[in-house]
């Protein structure tokens, strides 16, 4: 069974994880079943969609919104809860709260699942909603579970459990860039994330310590300790726009870091959008690029329509 806290595997029947300490109670711990196995391709660079092939009677459950396209066999289901069956011992109460711990994560009460109904293999396609890479992660090479920031999942085997990861430090929460809630993917199949810009695949050594900016962490597996310490001073913090606290992973273990935090890409674009000196410059205005400095006042009489 799985702690229902921190997602390490402890051994069938305990009351306390060894690893967190969280008593465990009811069924909620229990570890799901075997994942479909899964076969995908992924198209594109910057903009990708991953197309996953799906022999008969195999399935993909997916975030809300995700998919792009189907083929003839494939059938959609929406579903209350992530299809694992890790909350069936609960019945409908139990498929309630694991939604609604979903949703404090970023993700919907509801999810998809897409199944082959038919007697051949058939090709459902997902995409991410915004500019970056999508990340395939067989959760069993990484002891079954991985933590990663809210609104990361795509999509899944079926069979995989998507949860909720709490800080259980005060300052990870308050200041880690993620709060006090992170995603929780446990199982033995194929999950795909999605995240901004360049993906960088790290491990850390026993003890190695890697600081990053709050923003570029996507995931982590659960051995990998996760803090938030402050910058090196008070200057650098408040005048060197890297902010006033890191993120600090400890290993061992595995991280993944994007190089484009979407609340990076969208604070430039409400930037650009208010800028109003910026609107001036450009090949087709050339008064507007030598004035915009000042202001584009005289900018302004050349503006193009």
């Amino acid at each position: 069974m799985y702690c229902k806290n921190c997602g390490a595997s402890i051994p069938d029947g305990s009351r306390f994880c060894g690893k967190c300490g969280a008593k465990q109670e009811g069924t909620a711990g229990a570890a799901p079943g075997p994942a479909d196995k899964i076969d995908y391709k992924i198209y594109g660079d910057d903009m990708q969609l991953v197309e996953i092939e799906l022999d008969p009677g195999e399935s993909v459950v997916a975030e809300a919104g995700a998919m792009t396209y189907i083929e003839q066999d494939i059938r959609m289901e929406t579903i209350l809860g992530d299809g694992s069956g890790t909350d069936d011992g609960k019945g409908l109460m139990g498929k309630l709260v694991g939604a609604g711990k979903r949703a404090l994560a970023g993700e919907s009460l509801f999810m998809t699942v897409f199944r082959n109904t038919g007697s051949v293999k058939a090709h459902a396609a997902f995409a991410a909603p915004y500019p970056g890479k999508i990340i395939p992660v067989e959760l069993k090479e990484f002891g079954g579970t991985l933590i990663c920031q809210k609104d990361a999942f795509l999509c899944a085997a079926k069979g995989i459990s998507i949860g909720i990861q709490l800080q259980r430090r005060i300052g990870a929460g308050l200041f880690g860039g993620e709060g006090f809630i992170m995603e929780r993917l446990t199982g033995d199949g194929l999950a795909f994330l999605h995240a901004g810009g360049t993906i960088i695949k790290k491990e850390l050594r026993p003890g190695e310590i890697l600081r990053l900016d709050t923003g570029c962490l996507v995931a982590i597996d659960a051995g990998v300790e996760y803090d938030v310490t402050f910058a090196s001073d008070l200057k650098s913090g408040l005048f060197g726009g890297e902010g006033l606290f890191l993120a600090t992973l400890k290993g061992p273990g595995h991280v993944w870091l994007q190089s484009l935090p979407f609340s990076r890409l969208a604070d430039r674009i409400h930037q650009a959008r208010y800028d109003h000196t910026g609107e001036n410059r450009g090949i087709n205005n050339p008064i507007g690029e030598v004035t915009g400095g000042l202001g584009g006042a005289l900018g302004g009489l050349f503006k193009s329509n």
